[in-house]
């Protein structure tokens, strides 16, 4: 049975990751969170750049000073020159920097590159902003998930209360709508659905629902 490339685009907590990891399981294929990617990218920045101030971002439009103060792996989770990231990655303060780097012209050429290494042997489920439109325009497979702004930000309030955290709900949906421009108005790869996107809503599913939808949707097109 051949192996494709699925490419899983869409908004902020409409639950991508958690989807293709279970569609990477179904299938038998590899996972990669690139939003993951460029949030560890955003922890370095909050981490190490304030160092450059008063332009503490600068030096991340470098492809050089990425090549070499910044390598990731996953072995099996996400690390960042050799640390495990994937418990600091996921604060509102991460996510926030990460909407500003991922617009760097150098950070996308720098993660793109990566990306696209991963999935020269398919059998990849791929989730992020610009997968289906940028980094595998020509993948075989193109999901494209959305829900309601209001649904997403309660899904986020949950998250952040279920780590302990105490999040006003009007200041995380104010945030889920920022995000949402942000990505959909940035210069370079703006989230934007794949002409051949196949399109899922889930405001309404329950995730029993949507993923034997998806996974009906993945036995048709492999």
């Amino acid at each position: 049975m051949k192996k494709i490339i699925v490419a899983i685009d869409g908004y902020s907590s409409c639950g991508k990751s958690t989807i293709a990891k279970q569609l990477a399981q179904y299938a038998g294929y590899t996972y990669v969170d690139t939003g993951a990617m460029y949030r560890a990218i955003a922890l370095y920045a909050l981490e190490t750049l304030p160092l450059y101030s008063p332009t503490p971002l600068l030096p991340l439009e470098s492809l050089d000073f990425l090549e070499e103060n910044i390598h990731l792996t996953y072995s099996p989770d996400l690390c960042l020159n050799g640390q495990p990231v994937e418990s600091k990655i996921r604060s509102l303060e991460v996510g926030n920097m990460a909407s500003k780097v991922s617009p760097i012209p150098a950070v996308r050429q720098f993660l793109v590159a990566q990306q696209q290494a991963m999935g020269q042997a398919k059998g990849i489920v791929m989730d992020g902003r610009d997968i289906g439109t940028v980094v595998f325009p020509e993948a075989e497979l193109k999901l494209f998930l959305t829900a309601r702004p209001e649904v997403r930000a309660q899904r986020r309030f949950d998250e952040l209360v279920a780590k302990g955290e105490h999040p006003i709900f009007e200041e995380v949906l104010k945030d889920v709508n920022d995000r949402d421009y942000r990505d959909t108005h940035r210069d370079i790869s703006p989230l934007r659905q794949a002409p051949d996107a196949i399109v899922i809503d889930n405001s309404d599913l329950t995730r029993e629902q949507q993923m034997q939808t998806i996974y009906d949707i993945f036995d048709r097109h492999h």
